[in-house]
């Protein structure tokens, strides 16, 4: 089975995560998928391949030479982003293409045009993989799991390809930020490990934000609004007041590369009460705290105008640049390198304008940088991939298992 087969096989399977279900793994279709992703892992070879009771599956390529070398991980989550329908998904490759429109769904006069995706005019002589239009395609992350497993494909085939021992995870709910909540890091066994989870070939990405949420409840006073003068408190003014006081300038759609933002995702409310949901980025740690205080600032502040607890603002922690973690361990991205470098790919460095489960994993003792995927325009119903990125991740994974045997384990 090819790379692309392989890909196109799994994202036919409908995995989209929720972040209203309380369940582990929040929707019950990722199991579906960890069966099947147990099944071709023991095609491959793997005898302990296995899916737990919150959908990770795991399993282990030993090692076929006596060299003492580190054990080291390779990650991916198979759910899909709840941000565009997850299917039914019906992704097609297309001719080579030459620039302009891709036709996504004539009938509805969707298109992927190089006018809004300025992306694609990197990639003419090239097929591509698409949707119809009408759901996202699923790369982010199952071009990872495809890409991973194989790259285990070609190392079961090519056995004279010496390596240490490769631990394989691939995760659920990592779209809404739980994917490792239940990962079970002794039975991965892992010296250290790269998710395959980034964006555009070559990405190679170990800094990411500090990241926070702030949920504000705003206590308002209704009354009848012919007798409402110097009595009501309108909570849904109080609310405009307190947006805008946030820096107009610092939002997503205002900020990129290093700078942080304050992202509105969410309100509702009526004259007596209003809820506001924020999240707060920064990769500069002073910065990120900075942040919170001044929204907490605003909550006091307005609550010195309209009287105590009329503001509440409840700052809560998501995760940490694992950049911090990262760079006690340059090997982690040297042996990257070099592998992207072996595949005739050049690595760039960028930031993630986001999370990763490796931020979450570095901080809980696994270094752990992001690899790119090859894709683009993630959640979304103009998400592509083109087939040569699928190989070259594939022969770039593969590198990296043969290439770690440049230190031995201390």
């Amino acid at each position: 089975m090819t790379v692309i087969e392989r890909f196109l096989k799994l994202v036919s399977f409908d995995t989209t995560s929720s972040e209203e279900s309380g369940q582990h793994p929040s929707t019950p279709n990722q199991k579906v998928l960890g069966a099947e992703l147990v099944r071709q892992m023991q095609e491959l070879g793997i005898a302990d391949a296995y899916m737990d009771e919150h959908g990770y599956v795991y399993g282990t390529i030993p090692a076929n030479c006596e060299k003492s070398l580190p054990v080291y991980g390779l990650i991916a989550h198979m759910d899909t982003s709840p941000d565009a329908p997850g299917g039914p998904i019906h992704a097609r490759i297309t001719e080579v293409y030459e620039g302009g429109d891709i036709i996504l769904n004539e009938e509805q006069g969707i298109v992927l045009s190089p006018r809004e995706y300025e992306s694609l005019l990197n990639h003419t002589g090239k097929r591509l993989v698409v949707t119809d239009g009408t759901t996202l395609l699923g790369a982010d992350d199952k071009a990872g799991v495809a890409e991973i497993f194989s790259a285990v494909a070609y190392l079961a085939e090519h056995p004279e390809l010496a390596h240490g021992r490769v631990a394989v995870c691939i995760t659920p709910d990592e779209e809404v930020g739980r994917g490792a909540d239940y990962i079970d890091l002794d039975l991965l066994g892992a010296d250290f490990a790269y998710t395959v989870d980034g964006g555009p070939l070559g990405t190679l990405e170990y800094e990411n934000f500090n990241a926070a949420s702030a949920e504000v409840v705003i206590h308002g006073v209704n009354i009848h609004p012919g007798d409402a003068k110097n009595k009501m408190k309108n909570a849904c003014l109080m609310a405009a007041e307190l947006i805008a006081m946030v820096p107009p300038a610092e939002s997503p759609a205002h900020t990129e590369g290093y700078e942080g933002f304050y992202h509105l995702c969410g309100m509702e409310g009526d004259e007596s009460e209003a809820k506001l949901s924020w999240i707060l980025r920064d990769h500069d740690w002073d910065s990120f705290e900075a942040r919170k205080q001044t929204m907490q600032r605003i909550g006091d502040y307005l609550n010195e105008k309209y009287g105590p607890m009329s503001v509440e603002v409840r700052l809560t922690d998501s995760y940490y640049n694992m950049k911090e973690k990262i760079l006690p361990h340059p090997e982690l991205l040297d042996w990257a390198r070099a592998a992207f470098r072996q595949a005739g790919v050049e690595p760039v460095g960028v930031p993630i304008r986001g999370g990763t489960d490796g931020a979450r994993l570095s901080y809980m003792c696994l270094p752990c940088p992001n690899l790119s995927t090859g894709g683009y325009h993630f959640h979304g119903v103009y998400e592509y991939i083109p087939v040569e990125s699928l190989e070259k991740m594939t022969e770039t994974l593969v590198n990296l298992v043969t290439g770690i045997d440049k230190i031995e384990k201390h």
